[in-house]
């Protein structure tokens, strides 16, 4: 810049350089949080919308099924996964023995809201791929 540094030092400290830089950095980490936020809002909009897609069609895959076609394991397991999915949306742990304890050796510890979504959402896709596989 063809300064000395003495007069750079001299222009930081009167023109408050560190501070100002700090403020500054601050206010972006403050947008970017706000923004990280807002597209946080803008997900769950989207996977709830999604959700809510996925479940008609499992209701109506689950009103095309006749009871009396399926074995009594397979009836159980539905009864099981509605269970836990009904438990989870109202927030209460899962229950030891559960159907995704068994499954992947999971801890029965509350969640917090986020791994809850991505449990509902796990717990929908396995519900809707044995619904479209139908009786076996």
């Amino acid at each position: 810049m063809g300064k000395s540094r003495t007069l750079l030092a001299r222009w930081s400290r009167q023109y408050a350089w560190v501070m100002r830089a700090a403020a500054y950095d601050r206010e972006q980490d403050r947008l970017f949080l706000g923004e990280q936020a807002q597209a946080r809002k803008e997900i769950a909009r989207r996977h709830a919308k999604l959700a809510q897609a996925v479940q008609s069609k499992a209701v109506a895959r689950l009103q095309a099924l006749d009871p009396r076609e399926l074995s009594p394991s397979e009836l159980l397991r539905y009864i099981q996964v509605a269970a836990e999915i009904e438990r989870r949306a109202v927030g209460e742990a899962p229950v030891a023995g559960a159907v995704e304890d068994r499954d992947q050796g999971a801890d029965a510890v509350a969640l917090s809201d986020e791994e809850r979504r991505a449990r509902m959402d796990q717990l929908r896709r396995e519900l809707e791929r044995r619904l479209s596989e139908g009786p076996q």
